[in-house]
């Protein structure tokens, strides 16, 4: 007999999280730890993709800006942009880890939590979304990526992660190279890349699995829109 309780959709979804988290001081550790290590990985793959100071910016759920501290540095002021499920995460983030406030208004921090965008200028040129589509299932991948693609008629490319298994390996746990352990139906979630490719081509971009070597095993798409801007 069911409970009628649903299990959340991630631990980020379930009520209390933030608050509770926020409240112990661990803006940091509730983005997924390894702080310096992460942030300074994410930083290498935009500038070896290209990322140059003058474009325009969206970090797809930013948490606490463990990549932000680190680029509203680099681009010009006013140009990077940043979502997330929690807007008082990206608050704390905001007080704890920009250096130089006047680089970045705290209008440019939205909070989201259905990839609708809210406020967001068109003329994002560049975006990533790190270990955000590992927390979620098959269908909000789906709905993300075709929402940005229709909310950004100037992206040159995105960027994002998942967890990928073989075809043979989906339907139960999986142990990725990094030692955690994914899921068909929870959090972490893991699917075939057979599947995360066409739910991109079906959204509208070419997708493009990259060999990088990024913490927890996730693996990284880099999707350009088709036909071009």
């Amino acid at each position: 007999m069911s409970s009628g309780k649903e299990r959340p959709v991630s631990p980020y979804h379930k009520p209390g999280f933030y608050a509770e988290a926020l409240a112990k001081g661990r803006h940091r550790d509730i983005v997924g730890g390894r702080w310096e290590e992460t942030g300074l990985i994410q930083m290498q793959l935009l500038l070896h993709a290209g990322l140059e100071p003058q474009h325009h910016f969206l970090d797809i759920g930013a948490g606490s800006l463990r990549l932000g501290c680190r680029l509203v540095p680099y681009l010009r002021p006013g140009h990077y942009w940043a979502t997330d499920l929690s807007g008082d995460l990206l608050r704390r983030g905001y007080e704890m880890e920009i250096a130089d406030k006047s680089r970045l208004s705290p209008d440019h921090l939205i909070e989201d939590a259905n990839f609708d965008f809210p406020g967001l200028p068109d003329t994002i040129t560049h975006a990533l979304a790190f270990a955000v589509f590992t927390h979620l299932p098959l269908g909000h991948l789906a709905h993300g990526l075709t929402r940005i693609r229709a909310c950004f008629p100037h992206l040159d490319w995105l960027m994002f992660t998942v967890f990928t298994v073989p075809d043979d390996g989906f339907a139960r746990p999986h142990r990725q190279p990094d030692g955690v352990v994914t899921h068909p139906d929870r959090a972490p979630w893991h699917h075939r890349l057979s599947d995360v490719l066409a739910t991109a081509r079906a959204a509208g971009f070419d997708p493009e699995p990259r060999e990088t070597e990024l913490p927890r095993g996730q693996l990284l798409i880099r999707a350009t829109p088709m036909g071009g801007r």
